[in-house]
């Protein structure tokens, strides 16, 4: 099987890696506070920028939201076995839904975990009960998260 361009690992130099912490701490930094703060010119900034845009290092430059201060306070982790064949279509339908902040395949267990946000115990109830009129899913485990210790996904910190 050929590896999607998508899937192509891009190599990043030390200055590049500099650039994206700088701009995961403060997305609306302007290029030339990075140059200064680097030493180097706006230009090479504005370069190695539009270049992490165009291979998809960057995906989008977006706000990290506070679901809590929007209401939407009930985190929970769904494990997800779906019927025969259907996982992709169930996937395309389940990933369009305004609570899903996450979808994986995963191995062992499940077919897919689905991390969702909700304002409440009511709100999830009726999702759960959204998801298996499908007819596609087997079984959900729902573990309801208690408390948040690190959510930071997208973060530069890896790097």
């Amino acid at each position: 099987m050929c590896a999607k361009k998508n899937d192509e690992i891009i190599k990043l130099d030390e200055t590049d890696i500099k650039i994206l912490k700088i701009i995961n701490d403060d997305v609306r930094i302007s290029y030339r506070q990075i140059s200064r703060d680097l030493g180097i010119s706006v230009g090479t900034v504005h370069n190695r920028i539009d270049k992490m845009l165009k291979s998809g290092v960057i995906e989008k430059f977006a706000p990290v939201l506070n679901h809590k201060k929007l209401g939407y306070a009930l985190t929970s982790i769904i494990g997800i076995n779906v019927k025969g064949q259907e996982l992709e279509e169930w996937e395309a339908e389940i990933s369009n839904n305004k609570n899903v902040v996450g979808l994986y395949d995963v191995t062992g267990q499940y077919d897919a975990i689905v991390i969702a946000k909700f304002r409440d115990t009511d709100e999830l109830d009726k999702f759960l009960k959204e998801l298996l009129k499908s007819g596609c899913i087997e079984r959900t485990i729902t573990q309801t998260v208690l408390n948040i210790v690190k959510e930071d996904i997208g973060s530069a910190n890896i790097l």
